[in-house]
């Protein structure tokens, strides 16, 4: 059946569902690249919650995601940005996502990195700051899992320049009990973020970050970009001392970034890898062979369904990635914790369905049909 979807200026087109899905099958981990995907969570749509409680999340759901991309061999970074944190899953329910995700981890042999932040905080002083890190790097470690030291907002907003976010990091490190991964997110991922480092300017920025890895390079497993800009982020990959890693987390060129050039190369830690997963473990396993022309020869057509996911405002990706969840049969309801399901259009999640269904990435396409025609009825968009 041809489906009829609403285009940007509301007119609709005809699309002709796929008749069969991408050939994919679960596998071993990789061997040339390390790759985690941020993996999004499952709220419980029967409970009876407003967007201003706790979140309610269905566990069993979430969990059984987090089998999915480690059967394909990718490691998951969990209760990062992907799993709405500081928009709708607050640090408790965070903290109790770690400890599960965790314990999953151990039992079916998975990689698993948390992410540690301050958002149990709306604003603190620099003591206050390092305690609340203090306070999720211990819960993190307690349950087994590497820890991301993410961005805070609170550390953004107090911080007079780049010596404080020198006394803070520095602080972590000293006292992390293994290497974490340090995270840069841009403030088109988080606006609250606009000038982290203790500066606007990128160049005085990136001189401050490189300073915190050089200081604790037995610290540092590797540092996570989401710059969304690919010179910058190759730019500092070379400048990292010998044995620290650059995790790619642009969502725009990371098929470039990952299979990188004559002087290295990126691994990846991606939002976008939660709907990839299977097609973005395909084409790895296919790097590792040393064919980069047929890593890029399946990655590449995948960055118009990510640049579509993630258009500004950048930060309601999430929306698109559990819209394509629900479309792949993984999870049995598109509602998501504080109501983000409402943050984009249907255009939007229409396109991000068409793109989906072209990339073969739903295993049951007449499923995928079925639930996006009955998203269109919703919308008023007969069929």
């Amino acid at each position: 059946m041809t489906l009829r979807l609403p285009g940007p200026d509301g007119t609709l087109r005809a699309h002709e569902p796929r008749a069969r899905p991408l050939a994919v099958s679960p596998g071993t981990p990789f061997t040339s690249r390390t790759v985690l995907a941020a993996a999004h969570v499952v709220a419980d749509p029967r409970a009876d919650v407003s967007p201003d409680a706790s979140a309610a999340v269905d566990w069993d759901a979430t969990l059984a995601f987090r089998r999915h991309l480690w059967s394909h061999g990718l490691g998951v970074a969990e209760a990062m940005d992907t799993a709405q944190r500081g928009m709708g899953l607050p640090w408790a329910d965070a903290a109790e996502l770690i400890r599960r995700s965790a314990a999953e981890a151990r039992a079916v042999g998975g990689r698993i990195a948390c992410g540690v932040g301050t958002d149990q905080l709306t604003h603190g002083t620099l003591a206050g700051i390092r305690a609340a890190y203090e306070e999720q790097l211990a819960v993190a470690e307690e349950a087994g899992a590497q820890a991301v030291l993410m961005a805070s907002r609170a550390l953004a907003a107090a911080a007079d320049g780049p010596a404080d976010y020198l006394e803070v990091y520095g602080h972590l490190l000293r006292q992390a009990a293994e290497p974490v991964i340090l995270h840069w997110l841009g403030p088109m991922f988080d606006p609250a973020l606009e000038g982290y480092w203790g500066s606007a300017d990128l160049d005085a920025a990136t001189a401050t970050f490189l300073e915190v890895v050089a200081a604790h390079p037995d610290k540092v497993d590797g540092v996570k970009i989401s710059l969304l800009d690919a010179r910058r982020e190759t730019d500092l990959r070379r400048r990292l001392p010998r044995g620290v890693r650059c995790y790619t987390g642009d969502d725009f060129h990371y098929p470039e970034l990952i299979a990188g050039d004559e002087q290295g190369f990126s691994h990846a830690l991606l939002g976008v890898f939660d709907p990839l997963g299977p097609l973005a473990a395909q084409a790895v396993r296919v790097l590792d062979t040393g064919d980069v022309q047929g890593f890029r020869e399946l990655l590449d057509p995948t960055v118009e369904l990510s640049r579509h996911l993630f258009q500004p405002p950048t930060r309601f990706y999430k929306t698109g990635v559990v819209l394509l969840a629900w479309l792949a049969g993984h999870q049995s309801h598109f509602t998501m914790v504080g109501g983000l399901q409402s943050a984009r259009s249907l255009p939007h999640l229409a396109r991000a369905y068409e793109l989906g269904d072209s990339l073969g990435l739903f295993p049951d396409p007449g499923l995928a049909e079925e639930r996006m025609k009955n998203l269109l009825r919703l919308y008023g968009v007969d069929q």
